[in-house]
């Protein structure tokens, strides 16, 4: 029995699979090329192409390309499952804590900590860089913290990273918000994912 057990990714596939690609376009707000068969979708402002016939998930830029390959795991199979569940439903506007959502106690556990500290280390003196950072991952400035950057790994998965510089009494800090939607497009296990690459991207 145990060798009819599908893996993460597979699943995923399947999910992409068993629906039609219009539908698909429409709950993940991405479109579809009919002539190739692929889907095109913006990812940290980067296009990504997903060919569900031939499972493969490519990037024409060289940033798509490191967070689809240079980063591990963590985002080729968050892609799969945000193309896979993700629903119609926009943004509520509304941040919440990673730790706060279904789960999210795994996001305060050893290596499952995210290391948002190398965030605050590398930017809280240079917020310029922070912001420029953002700019090539086709980020939002915000009006949060000292600095903040709303970026969108998916299209109705936007992650938002408020940074704080260091003063008299307190170090410098970053820290990160989803949307309080996020549950409805992503299972927590892939949402721990598309938080720590969208750590990892910025550093």
């Amino acid at each position: 029995m145990a060798e009819n057990v599908l893996s993460g990714d597979q699943l995923a596939w399947a999910l992409i699979a068993e629906k039609e690609a219009s539908i698909i376009c429409k709950q993940a707000d991405v479109q579809y090329d009919f002539i190739a068969h692929k889907f095109i979708m913006r990812c940290f402002g980067q296009e990504i192409l997903v060919d569900a016939a031939n499972y493969t998930i490519v990037s024409h830029s060289p940033l798509g390309e490191k967070f689809l390959h240079g980063l591990g795991y963590f985002f080729d199979l968050a892609a799969l499952w945000y193309l896979g569940k993700a629903r119609n439903i926009p943004p509520a506007g509304r941040m919440i804590s990673p730790a706060s959502i279904s789960g999210g106690e795994i996001f305060q556990r050893g290596t499952h900590v995210l290391p948002l500290d190398q965030i605050a280390a590398r930017y809280g003196g240079d917020l310029e860089s922070f912001y420029k950072r953002g700019v090539e991952l086709g980020a939002q400035q915000m009006e949060y913290g000292d600095a903040c950057l709303r970026l969108f790994p998916f299209p109705r998965v936007p992650v938002t990273m408020i940074l704080w510089r260091a003063d008299e009494e307190f170090p410098a800090r970053a820290d990160m918000f989803f949307d309080a939607t996020c549950e409805q497009h992503l299972p927590t296990d892939v949402i721990w994912s598309t938080a720590m690459t969208s750590v990892l991207i910025m550093l």
